[in-house]
């Protein structure tokens, strides 16, 4: 089944018991019992709702993996992730990842004993040099965000193979549509679904997959424990979002594209960041490992305050948080999605004041040109 077949198709489809198209929402919190333990699969709706089990065989049908599971918000289901760990274990992560990812580990999972050591994951060698004895598990976003640095998934799936550990890869920028962590040998792929996999700005979620049945018994378990689950309502809003993600997907990817070589000719631009480009540093491992370059793009400005008069002047991209919308969104990830992360660290990561953030959406491109062009002007 090819890949807009698929989105169409896969997992769960429409209702037998009706005959409709689409899975109904189940707004139920509890189910009628024939005799005591005997039900038809559903107990109780934190355990398991319809609505929701036709969302997780869905992104497990697209991910290629044994088990999904959808959560309140992207934090919510790398929380849970994070929960498979004792206290004492150690992990490898990103160093370029999302501010709330490291807020979580640096301020959160640490007073339980999890610790974490930030690495630059696009260097093999880094990673290798930051294994410990305690290291359980290695998480990376491959494009990172927000520098868009290219991780190779196979290079280092087949490392944690060879030191007994799980990859968890954040595929929240590529999407299913574009990349598939678990067929390049990842354990966990992890998605904030409030972006591209919804779409439309109107959903917040987050969803899982693994490859494993055992470790997708272990994920059930403490999302059944934890309780962080996504309701029914959010559940099929996700699914009508993830129908359109191909379409979705190319056109984003069109229009970055474009945007992306009209920003590297201007001569007041320090630097952008797209891996499409073919001077990124990471643009063959991406086209290796993914069937396209997405819709994420940053550029350097020079200052923050000329940032700010950027964001303060263009029309047709929205300054809001978020990305992976219809919209295109702009941001400044200093000031708003990296803010968690203190000063220092932003420098040395190279997250300027003067870097900014678009999620590119499905305008009409000469618009956004356009818009860009005056804001900069």
């Amino acid at each position: 089944m090819k890949r807009k077949t698929k989105l169409i198709h896969g997992g769960i489809q429409g209702d037998p018991h009706t005959g409709a198209v689409s899975v109904p929402i189940y707004q139920v919190s509890t189910y009628k019992q024939e005799g005591v333990g005997k039900h038809k699969g559903y107990e109780y709706s934190r355990t398991g709702n319809p609505t929701r089990f036709a969302l997780e065989e869905y992104i497990a049908a697209l991910e290629g993996g044994t088990r999904g599971f959808a959560f309140a918000s992207g934090m919510a289901a790398f929380s849970t992730v994070l929960m498979l760990f004792d206290k004492g274990d150690h992990f490898v992560v990103g160093d370029d990842v999302y501010g709330g990812t490291y807020r979580l580990l640096s301020k959160v999972f640490s007073r339980l004993g999890l610790n974490a050591t930030f690495v630059d994951t696009s260097d093999l060698d880094a990673v290798k040099s930051a294994i410990t004895p305690n290291t359980k598990a290695i998480f990376l976003e491959t494009p990172s965000n927000p520098l868009l640095k290219i991780s190779d998934i196979s290079a280092v799936a087949e490392l944690t193979r060879s030191q007994g550990l799980l990859l968890g890869v954040d595929n929240t920028f590529m999407t299913p549509y574009w990349q598939n962590p678990l067929e390049l040998g990842a354990d966990i792929v992890i998605h904030s679904a409030t972006k591209y996999l919804g779409g439309h700005s109107d959903v917040v979620a987050g969803l899982v997959a693994v490859k494993d049945e055992s470790l997708g018994n272990e994920l059930h378990f403490l999302q059944n424990s934890v309780g962080a689950v996504l309701g029914p309502q959010d559940s099929w809003l996700l699914m009508r979002g993830i129908k359109t993600l191909g379409v979705r997907m190319e056109e984003h990817e069109r229009n970055a594209r474009d945007l992306a070589y009209w920003l590297s000719n201007r001569k007041d631009i320090g630097k952008v960041y797209y891996p499409g480009l073919s001077s990124h540093p990471g643009h063959a491992i991406a086209k290796k490992q993914a069937g396209g370059f997405g819709g994420m793009i940053s550029f350097d400005v020079g200052s923050g305050e000329r940032a700010e008069k950027v964001l303060s002047r263009v029309k047709y991209f929205t300054l809001a948080e978020s990305l992976g919308a219809v919209e295109s969104l702009i941001s400044v990830p200093a000031k708003m999605t990296h803010a968690s992360i203190p000063p220092e660290r932003r420098a040395e990561l190279g997250i300027s004041d003067g870097l900014i953030r678009v999620s590119i959406g499905i305008e009409d491109i000469e618009d956004l040109i356009e818009d860009l062009e005056q804001a900069l002007a």
